[in-house]
């Protein structure tokens, strides 16, 4: 009988907390703010303006305030997969020709890998270098990813820096990422497309992370000529753009934004960058490549961080 009565005197204690709908004494507060309601209000009937009023005190409520960017004239940014301090100009006067001559075996059987992977793209694509390069950075944006994600893991494991190589990996990988999202406003991917991408995605993504452990000399030399690759596969993309076999249409809007294009820029224009950046790439990965070959460590030799 003692603990029936100890029970229900507890379950009297907690029901407010448990039960805070319930008519027990209960005091209705707004959301949070330690106010009451005024008498004879119910929080069903709050209009409109006390409504966004706790919708706002809700997205601050851990100290995170919603953002408001505006650009350099003034106006709203929209995005936000990226933020305005993360847009840049690219350099689009890097030598788009050069060439990294296989010298080792290893060299030449990255050449040759990558060379191989390139006659399936042609039979399957052929000239349709919108689809073309929507594919391709569905490819180009996993090898950033894999070193930095590898790299983070070894600095943890070693307590030691990374010399910035971490940062500057993923920085490419994002930038690739945005190639991507970009194209996807360009053209639209089809669903044996989409398809094709689980599966090719699947192989390459765990390909390389073999290859990138057991040689990143290797890996390196891989997405290198992957790049080099991209650099000829999209100066083809302009030649058909110049001579109108593709339409010339308005760049999207993404790409106006992150690479700071001019308001009346083409397509021509976001392929041009797009070049430029698959160039910068390049150069970091032959770079990285090499590091490893003379028997350095990539943490030795300071990352080009933000090189565009």
């Amino acid at each position: 009988m003692y603990p029936r009565i100890a029970g229900s005197a507890v379950l009297r204690q907690l029901r407010p907390r448990l039960l805070p709908t319930s008519k027990a004494a209960v005091v209705n507060v707004r959301w949070g703010s330690a106010e009451p309601l005024r008498e004879g209000e119910e929080e069903g009937k709050m209009n409109k303006e006390e409504i966004s009023e706790k919708k706002e005190v809700v997205s601050s409520y851990w100290g995170i305030p919603p953002s408001r960017l505006a650009k350099d004239d003034g106006s709203g940014w929209r995005w936000n997969c990226f933020r305005p301090w993360e847009t840049y100009k690219s350099d689009i006067t890097i030598d788009v020709n050069k060439h990294h001559v296989p010298k080792n075996f290893l060299d030449k059987f990255a050449y040759y890998t990558v060379k191989t992977l390139r006659v399936p793209t042609d039979i399957f694509f052929q000239r349709r270098y919108g689809c073309r390069a929507m594919m391709l950075e569905t490819v180009a944006a996993v090898p950033g990813m894999v070193g930095g994600l590898l790299l983070h893991c070894k600095s943890l494991r070693r307590f030691e820096h990374s010399g910035g190589w971490i940062k500057a990996l993923l920085e490419e990988a994002e930038n690739e990422r945005m190639h991507l999202m970009t194209f996807m406003e360009v053209a639209k991917p089809k669903w044996y497309e989409r398809a094709l991408v689980f599966i090719v995605q699947g192989i390459f993504f765990n390909a390389y992370f073999l290859a990138y452990v057991v040689s990143p000399k290797l890996a390196h030399r891989i997405t290198g000529y992957l790049e080099e690759e991209a650099i000829h596969s999209y100066t083809e993309f302009l030649k058909d753009l110049d001579e109108g076999k593709i339409e010339n249409g308005p760049a999207p809007a993404i790409a106006i934004d992150y690479w700071r294009l001019p308001p009346d820029a083409t397509l021509r224009d976001v392929v041009v960058v797009v070049r430029a950046d698959e160039a910068h790439h390049r150069d970091v990965n032959h770079f990285a490549s090499d590091i490893h070959q003379q028997g350095h460590e990539l943490k030795e030799h300071p990352a080009p961080i933000g090189y565009h």
